[in-house]
């Protein structure tokens, strides 16, 4: 491990191409191995800092690396699972957490920061073995490795390899089971129904439950939360959407065996100083929330709700509670009049300041291309494309300037003319 652990960070900037054609250079040097290890390291140097620093690391598959949680959604992880646990009577730090696809390891280390102890379960013998490597130079101690493929009791009765979650937790007794169903099919297509991912939780869900009554799952970011929850069934407690960096990263569900009341949905914007904010409802209370209609679009701000608000579908909702105009029923941008609501909704997407406001017309559009050279640009539900409406604006990217081409149920098309508010 020495020797690859001083390859990989001599090599670091090399050309991973023409290492593997030079192989023959260093007989002694897994070669395969090396560039697996640079490759993820040079994606973990922003996606999980802390491992990336740790030079004796051994990351045997590239794509684990592409597909494991930051460091922020790990730690939001953390504190999501620390919260169910203590929901369910157990005190910090006396709870245990079964990890059943493992993968690279990222959130069972993140796990382990507030469990007592954690199962670590992986499929792929390779990754087992790097990763009990990997704890043991991060000094997770904690955290116990298994390797073996979950699957149904009567899979396993019927010939299926692999072990049923009752004989792989008879003895570990978790509080908290997590999973993180592969999505990818044959071939390595990208997969986003619950059936179509492995293992498949709507087969073992039920067996699960008789061993732990809380289930926390991270499904793909583009699955549907409403056929999410109609899949899962009546235990799904609470859906966390998580976004960072201006991108959805996570659809998070916690299953309770004991509930049967309705959902609750959690958009979560992650900062850049770690913490997050939260817009939480229940879908009853987007049915039955009110759209205030924007009267008159001369205001101060222009509202742009985050991934996460965005994919919750809450936009009646956000109308309602910030007491915030919106521009149309399919034309999700808000008009905001007050400072202080601006201060607040910063934290749930972008807010930006008007300077002009014109009907779209060939005039307004001339005007604006004009005068604002340098802008970004964005068209929601006008008869063109922000391609289409960038071109005859004549702009170019590169200034805090956003121009937007917008649908106005009561004030038709509209060219507004904004600057970013940091």
């Amino acid at each position: 491990m020495i020797d690859l652990s001083e390859f990989v960070n001599v090599h670091m900037s090399d050309d991973t191409t023409r290492l593997l054609l030079d192989k023959a250079r260093w007989p002694e040097i897994d070669m395969d191995l090396a560039v697996n290890c640079i490759e993820s390291r040079r994606k973990l140097r922003t996606k999980v800092p802390e491992w990336y620093k740790e030079p004796m690391l051994v990351f045997p598959r590239k794509l684990s690396a592409e597909q494991c949680s930051s460091s922020a959604t790990g730690r939001y992880k953390s504190s999501l699972a620390e919260r169910i646990a203590l929901s369910a009577g157990k005190k910090e730090n006396e709870w245990n957490l079964a990890d059943l696809t493992g993968g690279l390891g990222v959130d069972s280390w993140f796990f382990s920061k507030k469990a007592a102890k954690v199962l670590y379960n992986e499929m792929h013998t390779e990754l087992c073995t790097a990763s009990k490597h990997n704890f043991s130079v991060l000094n997770a101690g904690n955290i116990e490795i298994s390797n073996h493929a979950v699957t149904s009791s009567k899979s396993v009765i019927s010939g299926e390899t692999g072990m049923s979650p009752d004989t792989l937790l008879s003895a570990f007794k978790p509080d908290i089971i997590f999973m993180d169903p592969a999505r990818r099919g044959e071939g390595g297509r990208k997969v986003f129904l619950i059936e179509e991912c492995t293992p498949d939780v709507l087969i073992l869900k039920d067996e699960l439950f008789d061993i732990c009554s809380n289930i926390l799952l991270k499904l793909s970011p583009m699955a549907d939360v409403t056929m999410v929850c109609d899949r899962l069934g009546r235990q799904c407690r609470e859906v966390h959407i998580v976004s960072a960096g201006s991108e959805c990263k996570e659809l998070l569900v916690w299953m309770d065996k004991e509930w049967s009341d309705e959902y609750s949905v959690h958009a979560v914007e992650l900062d850049n100083d770690d913490e997050h904010h939260e817009f939480i409802f229940r879908p009853s209370e987007e049915k039955a929330a009110i759209m205030i209609p924007c009267m008159d679009p001369m205001a101060s701000f222009l509202f742009e709700p985050g991934k996460s608000l965005m994919k919750s579908g809450a936009f009646n909702l956000i109308s309602e509670r910030f007491g915030i105009a919106k521009l149309g029923r399919s034309t999700h941008y808000y008009i905001v009049d007050s400072q202080e609501i601006a201060d607040k909704l910063r934290h749930y997407g972008k807010i930006f300041r008007i300077t002009r406001l014109n009907p779209l017309d060939k005039r307004s559009i001339k005007a604006a291309g004009k005068e604002f050279p340098i802008a970004e640009v964005t068209a929601r539900n006008i008869p063109m494309d922000t391609e289409t409406l960038r071109k005859k604006l004549g702009v170019t990217s590169g200034s805090d300037t956003h121009i937007f081409g917008l649908k106005s149920d009561l004030k038709g098309n509209l060219l507004i003319v904004t600057s970013k508010v940091l």
